[in-house]
């Protein structure tokens, strides 16, 4: 089978995903052109370079709907011939994008794809698609649904964590995010978000708050406990599905959750052959990939199973892994997986993550295998795994060599 190989990876700057917020005047398409085209400018490609756009996001509907990666190769600078594929799954969708085009290129099904995603979360409300997972009663009651956020806090009940332990993860987030833009590692991945004139719309993370302590995060107060106690409430769904908890620990706040935000990522992957032809050095191999379904309830422990899955198929073990992003959904599920496989905190999340820096649902997932690829180089590591939690019960995750 053909090596898939990573050729480039950038993003936009994170900004705040609401009105007053730096992107908010952006679309989603226009984000996403903006990306496409820096990804074919930083790497001399010809409008026809690639065989398609695979472009992940969730809220489908409104001016992200109607096949958004079409719409953005339209508007972008690349070929008309090119014709894009939009992709959904829940906060995976940018990594599925990744994930599907190497497995397309490992196939032999085109020399290159442009891989990634977008959520202008701002803009297009989360849920606003009325999806039926959380609206249609005779799948509700099947699933026993409960939101994300009190989700979060079932993980947090059932396996021991505790308010201080989240809130030290998150403030740990935002020191690291805060380093790492002070030391400009992100510089590589970054392209800047311009307007119509080529001024500066945006070139960092905004969404950042350094210099969180412990003590700002103790003064906030859980925002899922009152949708939980409510009567009748989540938490006593969750027990139905749980009858050994006889209550849910809610420890989950604005805090120590991941920030709504709007943002963009893209993946330029290929073959060896089409490296050679535009000459360009492959920066990684995409060694693995993995998804999983899991409890609907529970939700998003999702980064657990699809790890194991993903080193049995690849006949890896996870000490074979040097660095590891894990996406901070919620600091319990990041707590869960270092659990799970007793890892060294310091190897997860070494930049921060979305706590620190959000979360735009369609993009994280690429934006987490350009961020593990940028810091392998950095401490000359060799592999790294990246994982994402997803709505509705499951697990991603993709595996990288560096060459």
């Amino acid at each position: 089978m053909t090596d898939a190989f990573i050729y480039d990876a950038a993003r936009t700057p994170r900004g705040k995903g609401r009105p007053d917020g730096s992107l908010h005047e952006v679309t989603s398409v226009a984000l996403s052109a903006r990306l496409l085209n820096a990804v074919k400018e930083r790497n001399n490609l010809d409008g026809h370079a690639v065989e398609d756009v695979i472009w992940g996001n969730v809220t489908q509907v409104k001016e992200q709907g109607g096949c958004l990666a079409r719409s953005a190769v339209l508007a972008s600078d690349l070929d008309e011939s090119i014709p894009g594929l939009a992709i959904n799954r829940f906060c995976a969708s940018g990594m599925e994008a990744v994930n599907l085009a190497a497995n397309q290129v490992k196939g032999g099904a085109g020399d290159a794809y442009i891989a990634g995603g977008v959520e202008m979360m701002g803009r297009v409300a989360m849920g606003s698609d009325g999806a039926a997972i959380a609206v249609d009663p005779s799948l509700t009651f099947k699933t026993y649904f409960v939101p994300q956020g009190i989700s979060a806090d079932i993980i947090a009940t059932e396996y021991g964590f505790t308010r201080e332990q989240a809130d030290g993860l998150a403030v740990e987030s935002q020191r690291r995010a805060a380093l790492a833009w002070q030391e400009n590692r992100f510089a590589r991945s970054i392209v800047p978000v311009l307007d119509q004139n080529g001024l500066t719309i945006l070139d960092r993370d905004e969404y950042m708050r350094p210099g969180t302590s412990t003590e700002d995060l103790a003064r906030l107060k859980p925002s899922f406990k009152e949708m939980g106690e409510a009567m009748p409430g989540f938490d006593k769904v969750a027990m139905l599905k749980y009858p050994h908890l006889d209550h849910i620990e809610h420890i989950h706040h604005a805090g120590n959750s991941s920030g709504i935000v709007d943002g963009a990522a893209a993946v330029l992957i290929g073959n060896a052959e089409f490296g050679k032809a535009h000459g360009l050095k492959p920066r990684a191999r995409i060694r693995a990939t993995a998804k999983i379904g899991t409890d609907p309830t529970i939700m998003l422990t999702g980064p657990v199973p699809v790890t194991e899955k993903i080193l049995k198929d690849s006949g890896m073990a996870i000490g074979d892994i040097d660095l590891f992003e894990v996406n901070e959904a919620f600091a319990s599920v990041v707590l869960r997986f270092q659990q799970a496989f007793q890892i060294d905190p310091a190897l997860i999340n070494v930049n921060g993550g979305s706590i620190a820096m959000g979360h735009p649902l369609g993009a994280t997932g690429a934006i987490i295998i350009g961020t593990l690829l940028d810091e392998l180089e950095r401490q000359d590591k060799n592999l790294g795994l990246a994982t994402l939690c997803i709505a509705s019960g499951m697990g991603a995750a993709t595996i990288i060599e560096r060459v």
